[in-house]
């Protein structure tokens, strides 16, 4: 199939790449000429497990190529997937500003049927608008000719895991409203033999909301259990195996840390409240999450006080600074809101991270960077995990314990065993723990 994508960010890029793979000619367009130019020079713009092969291979092949002429992107394809972001406004609402405009840019250069796909979050009804603003910017001369239809197919992509959970979905949602629209996506996705869950548009677009927003509630309601288990000595970990097991509950999403942050979780989270709000529900279970996921950072801040008393003039080694494992993206990151409030309290911060340091170079400032885990934790008086790298599992910490200042090991992510690192010596400190307090 001839498709489009119009957007080249994390969703657009790597959406682009694996339908090339399948077989289809793709091609990715965007309004930056930069970025263009770099994945033309096949430069990735973001870190993602295996995209990189991908690119080269499918762009070799001539299956993949990349533009920022959208006129010429419109005018190739019969599928085209809007994939531009939707960031939050101060209110909470997503900014639809980049789905209107492409949606008028697709109308004015429509050439034969086009079947306009929603790929970006979008809020319930987003559908509609897309379909009356195509309408109203076809040029007259072609309005009687000319026939469209728009869809709904909500991404599920985990970021470090982005490639595979495309290849290999829980499920493919795709809300539409004609038979041919109906055919045509059937038809692209067959090769993927996957579940597929076909709907209306507007029970698509609000499957995505209430996905990450339930996957977030999972978050803080572990979270929550854990304030609980820290102050009676219970530990969070076995807690959540034992509710884990329970079929009805699962074990993925119930990890005890410092909160949850990205590009997707905060953003659909405040714009689910938002959309609730306007059309008259008052989503309180909602904001509580969100007051949960914020109340983390605090807590952990604490956590550091609480050990070493004063932070003016200490030195406490940042590790990970990507909002999750196997990405660079710094979006909401936690560790990122953890650092200026450390540094506020006069902490001096080093930071390492395998792969986001030069992105939070250009964000953070009066933070060393440093070239592995031993040069940040040289000299510190605490070390505080902030994401869950598999590296950071290997540590050694007989090395490690030398050359701190202060073996105190604050674990973010509880993923060290406190027992074992009781034994050699540290002061560890996890979140939900008994020895966590």
């Amino acid at each position: 199939m001839n498709i489009s994508i119009i957007g080249t960010g994390y969703v657009g890029l790597v959406t682009g790449v694996c339908l090339a793979d399948l077989g289809n000619s793709v091609i990715c367009a965007d309004n930056d000429p930069e970025k263009i130019k770099q994945l033309k020079n096949l430069r990735m713009p973001i870190y993602e497990p295996g995209l990189e092969d991908l690119v080269r291979n499918n762009a070799k092949e001539k299956r993949l190529r990349f533009t920022a002429n959208i006129k010429d992107a419109v005018e190739s394809s019969e599928i085209i997937f809007i994939a531009v972001g939707t960031p939050s406004l101060e209110n909470g609402e997503a900014d639809l500003t980049g789905v209107e405009n492409v949606a008028k840019i697709i109308a004015r250069n429509m050439n034969g049927y086009k079947l306009i796909v929603e790929k970006s979050t979008v809020p319930v009804e987003t559908g509609f608008w897309l379909t009356h603003t195509i309408k109203v910017n076809l040029p007259k001369s072609r309005r009687e000719r000319l026939t469209f239809d728009v869809a709904s197919n909500p991404e599920f992509l985990r970021e470090g895991q982005a490639i595979r959970d495309f290849m290999n979905p829980d499920r493919i949602v795709i809300g539409v409203e004609s038979q041919r629209a109906k055919k045509l996506l059937l038809e692209l996705y067959k090769p993927l033999r996957a579940q597929i869950v076909i709907t209306d548009i507007k029970s698509a677009e609000l499957i995505k909301h209430a996905s990450n927003s339930f996957l977030a509630t999972k978050i803080s309601f572990i979270n929550a259990i854990a304030q609980i288990c820290e102050r009676v000595g219970a530990d969070v970990t076995k807690v959540a195996d034992g509710m884990g097991l329970d079929k009805r509950i699962g074990r993925a999403f119930l990890d005890a840390g410092v909160g949850y942050g990205g590009s997707c979780f905060p953003k659909d989270l405040d714009a689910f409240i938002t959309i609730a709000r306007k059309i008259g529900y008052d989503f309180e279970l909602l904001k509580a999450v969100r007051e949960i996921n914020q109340a983390q950072k605090r807590h952990l801040i604490k956590k550091i006080k609480d050990v070493l008393w004063l932070l003016k003039d200490k030195h406490i080694a940042i590790l990970g600074l990507s909002f999750k494992p196997n990405t660079d993206d710094l979006r909401n990151a936690p560790a990122l809101e953890i650092i200026l409030q450390l540094q506020k309290e006069g902490a001096k911060v080093k930071a390492f991270d395998p792969q986001s340091m030069d992105k939070a170079s250009r964000i953070l400032n009066d933070v060393k960077f440093c070239k592995d885990v031993y040069h940040a934790a040289k000299g510190s008086d605490c070390l505080v995990i902030t994401t869950e790298w598999n590296e950071f599992k290997e540590i050694d910490f007989l090395r490690l314990k030398k050359i701190m200042a202060q073996p105190i090991i604050v674990d973010a992510r509880n993923i060290y065993e406190p027992q074992e690192l009781k034994k050699l010596g540290f002061h560890y400190i996890g979140i939900g723990r008994a020895n966590g307090k």
